[in-house]
């Protein structure tokens, strides 16, 4: 299962690391890792991948940077190769997402001569840049049947699917809420009529996937390897402006 039809697919430049992700996932189809696993070894490749970073280690870190990107991929293409998607899934990926990247930023401004307060406005920058992506993608996935396991308007608390606990999904989307809730409303709030749109041109959400955690990644490591850390947070404050080119492309051309 895929997460859109293909008749709908887009050159995701965020997901570049897809054909590993699927290579992992085939591998480990008929062993006892579950998807919640490989969620947990992203996360470690992430810490690890921070660890080389604050040592001067770039290119090692770009190298598990990359590696976290993967297997960020790869749990979502197990859980469909093993017909076991889950809200736990969901939410721990997004929970461990999240918190990598504040411990990213953190890190360079640890390295750098950057404010905290630079800091924290690429940590939100880089979270609303997500965000809209990943809003303008579900849309497009509910609106062709493709994989619902994110939803628009994440509010209410989902029922458990078969093979969890409810109260796992309790906990993992107060977790959610607390963490994103004000990152989504924000979003939603500047294009609350996406979803009347009948679609995204593949053009057009090729762009936004420019906001991809994956191709954010990508632009760490590259920039990093450059030796050009003490313009990754200024390059994320500069770069979140396209959030508002992005919305208004969206409502005056795409409605």
């Amino acid at each position: 299962m895929s997460k859109l039809p293909k008749e709908h697919r887009f050159i995701d430049l965020s997901d570049y690391g897809r054909p590993i992700a699927k290579a992992i996932a085939n591998y480990l189809k008929n062993t006892d890792f579950t998807p919640i696993h490989v969620t947990m070894a992203f996360v470690v490749s992430g810490l690890i991948a921070i660890a080389f970073m604050l040592q001067g280690y770039f290119w090692a870190a770009a190298f598990f940077f990359i590696f976290k990107s993967i297997l960020d991929a790869a749990d979502g293409e197990l859980a469909r190769i093993k017909q076991t998607p889950s809200y736990t899934g969901r939410y721990f990926d997004s929970i461990a997402d999240i918190i990598l990247n504040l411990l990213i930023l953190c890190g360079l401004w640890f390295l750098t001569d950057t404010t905290i307060l630079f800091t924290f406005l690429a940590f939100l920058g880089l979270q609303l840049q997500g965000t809209l992506y990943n809003y303008y993608y579900v849309i497009l996935r509910n609106n062709f049947d493709g994989d619902k396991t994110s939803r628009i308007i994440e509010n209410k608390t989902p029922v458990a699917m078969p093979g969890e606990k409810q109260k796992n999904v309790d906990i993992l989307f107060r977790m959610y809420r607390i963490l994103y809730g004000k990152f989504d409303e924000f979003i939603f709030m500047l294009d609350p009529k996406a979803s009347d749109a009948n679609t995204f041109p593949n053009w057009f959400m090729t762009a936004v996937s420019t906001f991809g955690l994956g191709f954010q990644l990508l632009i760490i490591s590259v920039m990093l390897v450059l030796g050009w850390k003490e313009f990754i947070i200024p390059f994320f404050i500069f770069y979140s402006s396209f959030i508002f080119i992005f919305i208004g492309i969206r409502k005056i051309w795409l409605s």
